[in-house]
């Protein structure tokens, strides 16, 4: 496998640059399965086929791998792919592949259940991925996406102190809700093991001077943190 990103890739600049960082990130992250709840409610993937868009090292494969029939994860940075390959070695059923969301390497109607987990879906501007969700997932399927609400909690703010460029929660709840997707609020929340791990997550999702500016006014080692789950059925 070529070392170059997959054709067409958005590069992520936090688990790109800092996988082992990110890796802290994702354990912190939903640490009373509040959002693996929600999506729970939302739609089963017993037995079924999901699609994990934007999979990464591969963390949440095996947690789909328990129940769905297969599970194939695509991901655009070939350094990632190797990892979630290694990462889910000998899970039968799993399967990752060098791939992005606007040009998704399967045939189409051949997948159940999608799952893009802050990867490439923020709302406008993803309408080629969105197509391609239209491409591969059966009739009966369900998609689910996940994206901070900057509209609340603490995370919130700091998302929208860090990064005041995107759209505004409003304009992005429209753009969802105008092309059929349902929203979801998670109240997921964040909990490190140490004060040294969420500093250092925050320093890779923030500039400098922002993640200074959090790091100075916030004590502990939990953060309230929003999202939201988009889901729409096929």
């Amino acid at each position: 496998m070529s070392d170059r990103p997959a054709r067409g890739a958005v590069p992520s600049p936090n688990i790109w640059r800092h996988t082992t960082t990110y890796e802290l990130e994702n354990h912190a992250a939903d640490p009373d399965g509040r959002l693996w709840a929600a999506m729970e409610d939302r739609v089963s993937w017993h037995g079924r086929t999901v699609l994990d868009l934007g999979c990464g090292t591969g963390f949440h494969l095996s947690r789909f791998a328990a129940t769905a029939a297969a599970v194939i994860g695509v991901e655009p940075h070939p350094g990632l792919v190797r990892l979630a390959l290694r990462r889910t070695r000998g899970l039968a059923g799993v399967d990752v592949r060098l791939g992005t969301a606007q040009e998704v390497p399967l045939p189409a109607a051949s997948v159940d259940v999608v799952h893009a987990r802050w990867a490439y879906f923020f709302g406008p501007g993803c309408e080629p991925g969105l197509a391609e969700l239209d491409r591969v997932v059966r009739r009966g399927g369900t998609a689910l996406i996940i994206d901070n609400d900057g509209s609340r909690s603490t995370f919130g703010a700091w998302f929208r102190r860090g990064y005041p460029h995107l759209p505004a929660p409003a304009e992005i709840e429209r753009f969802w809700s105008e092309r059929g997707w349902t929203r979801t609020p998670v109240d997921m929340g964040w909990r490190f093991e140490s004060r040294a791990d969420l500093e250092a997550v925050v320093r890779i999702e923030f500039k400098r001077d922002v993640a200074e500016e959090i790091l100075r006014h916030h004590d502990g080692l939990e953060v309230d943190y929003a999202v939201n789950l988009w889901s729409r059925d096929y």
